[in-house]
C-alpha cells in the first residue's frame, strides 16, 4: 500500500479537528472500560512536561495522533493512539506506530512500552501491537496486574 507523505505536527491540542479525535477517544474508551482500569489521558494530562503529542495529516485532514510518556530513563509509553475514522482499516495505524517509534528514537528512546484493554473492543489494537513486532510483558510503570488490562514492550535501536 502506497502512503504519500503526510506532515508532522507537535502539541497541537487546539486545532480543532485534533481537539475533537481526542475528545471522542477520551469518551469511547471511557464507555468500554470499567472503572479502575481505564488509562486514558483526557487533553490535560496529555499536556504534561514528561509528554510529547504528535498528530499526522494528509493535506489537510486529520489522519491521526499518538503520544510518547517518558517514563524512565530509555523507556517510554505510547498513549493516546487513534486514527482517525475516515483512515481506519487502511493501514495508517502502523504509519502512526511507526512515526512514533521513529521520534522515540530522536529522543534516545531504547524501550516502548504500551497498555491497552484486553476486552473485545480493543482486540484491533491488541493485533496492531503484535504486527508492529511488540511483545506481551509484564505491567510497568505504575500500572498493576489487571484482568482488564494487556502490556507490551518493543526494544528499539
Amino acid at each position: 500500500m502506497f502512503f504519500k507523505i503526510m506532515k508532522s505536527i507537535e502539541n497541537n491540542f487546539d486545532d480543532p479537528q485534533v481537539n475533537k479525535l481526542l475528545i471522542n477517544h477520551f469518551v469511547e474508551l471511557r464507555s468500554v472500560s470499567p472503572e479502575g482500569s481505564t488509562h486514558v489521558l483526557d487533553i490535560p494530562g496529555l499536556k504534561i512536561p514528561s509528554i510529547k503529542f504528535w498528530s499526522l495529516w494528509e493535506n489537510e485532514k486529520l489522519v491521526g495522533c499518538g503520544a510518547l510518556k517518558f517514563l524512565d530513563e530509555g523507556h517510554g509509553e505510547f498513549k493516546s493512539i487513534r486514527i482517525a475514522d475516515s483512515f481506519r482499516g487502511k493501514g495508517f495505524g502502523i504509519k502512526m506506530i511507526n512515526h512514533l517509534i521513529t521520534e522515540a528514537k530522536k529522543l534516545k528512546i531504547t524501550k516502548i512500552s504500551i497498555e491497552t484493554g484486553s476486552g473485545t473492543f480493543f482486540a484491533p489494537a491488541r493485533k496492531l501491537f503484535q504486527k508492529c513486532g511488540f511483545k506481551t510483558c509484564n505491567p510497568f510503570a505504575h500500572y498493576k496486574i489487571d484482568p482488564n488490562s494487556c502490556y507490551f514492550s518493543l526494544n528499539i535501536k
